[in-house]
């Protein structure tokens, strides 16, 4: 599976951004789907994660409320639209699909990685 990761900018504190990842290769509806996020000197940690079918989804607590989650297996597609956003959320955010069989919240469970798209917001 290869993942093409869009949508980043710079945007004021309050504002809105929407992300889209891309998949290209294998199937991609067989694959639970994440984005995660690393800012400057921190580890990379996950955000949002949304089974193969988008029956179940799940949220860093940071992100709860304000990011929500959504794909379109017909387009490929993985999206994560963020909402209120705080200069904390400034981070390079990269789409992941998972292997099968895997847990969702761990970085080892996803084998395949998109290029990353920056995000930052301004205070």
């Amino acid at each position: 599976v290869q993942l093409q990761a869009s949508g980043g900018g710079l945007v004021q504190a309050g504002g809105s951004l929407r992300l889209s990842c891309t998949a290209s290769g294998r199937s991609f509806g067989n694959n639970g789907m994440a984005w995660f996020r690393q800012a400057p000197g921190k580890e990379r940690e996950v955000v949002a994660y949304i089974s193969w079918s988008g029956g179940s989804t799940y949220y860093a607590d940071s992100v709860k409320g304000r990011f929500t989650i959504s794909r379109d297996n017909s387009k490929s597609t993985v999206y994560l639209q963020m909402g209120t956003l705080k200069p904390e959320d400034t981070a390079i955010y990269y789409c992941a699909a998972k292997r099968a069989g895997s847990t969702w919240y761990e970085t080892t469970s996803y084998p395949y990685w998109g290029q990353g798209t920056l995000v930052t917001v301004s205070s």
